[in-house]
């Protein structure tokens, strides 16, 4: 279903939440599927305006809540920015297992624009997914696409990287954050995205 995507021409790209809008730090809920059979037409919708938004952005990874809808989608795409575009979409994912080895790397993210964090995650994952196709998928995950993996299942459970850092190193992070997003933290949040209880 995926093949051939790019960029999509005369589409806006949805827009993209910044925290702290409280629907970051929901946990989201299962997308509504029946095993084997193709992903319902909505959610198929919002999967490929996720990856237009992803490929605008030029992001590597978007999860569903960071465009206000709270279920549990992701989708990333790990080699685009190098020319192999192979992107991915995530209905329902979970880690079996991870690997004991960890690694700690810088890591940014669309909705805390302009800062980056060093954060400690482990190297290699299995992920299990559900495909657009309804096609059940396990795949063992390895280097900066496990952390991708990761850092988008983190916002399914309502984490963003500023819960994976120590107190100190968060408020100092925080605290540039807010000084050099004032203008966009500033604007309305659009009222057109579906809003989590309060």
């Amino acid at each position: 279903m995926l093949d051939g995507l790019r960029k999509q021409g005369g589409t806006a790209p949805l827009p993209v939440l910044k925290w702290p809008d409280a629907r970051l730090s929901k946990r989201c809920e299962a997308a509504e599927l029946t095993a084997g059979e193709r992903a319902p037409d909505g959610v198929v919708a919002l999967a490929l305006g996720m990856l237009h938004t992803m490929y605008a952005a030029e992001g590597r990874g978007l999860a569903a809540p960071q465009v206000g809808v709270l279920t549990r989608i992701f989708v990333m795409d790990c080699t685009w920015k190098e020319g192999a575009y192979s992107p991915v979409v995530c209905l329902n994912p979970e880690v079996l297992d991870a690997s004991r080895a960890v690694s700690v790397m810088e890591e940014g993210c669309l909705s805390i624009p302009g800062v980056s964090a060093p954060v400690s995650r482990p190297d290699e994952i299995t992920l299990a997914y559900t495909d657009l196709d309804g096609v059940h998928v396990v795949r063992r995950l390895t280097g900066f696409e496990a952390r991708c993996a990761q850092h988008e299942l983190d916002h399914l459970d309502g984490l963003v990287t500023f819960d994976r850092l120590d107190a100190a190193r968060r408020e100092k992070i925080e605290a540039v954050y807010t000084v050099s997003n004032a203008p966009l933290l500033a604007a309305p949040t659009p009222t057109f995205l579906p809003k989590a209880e309060e």
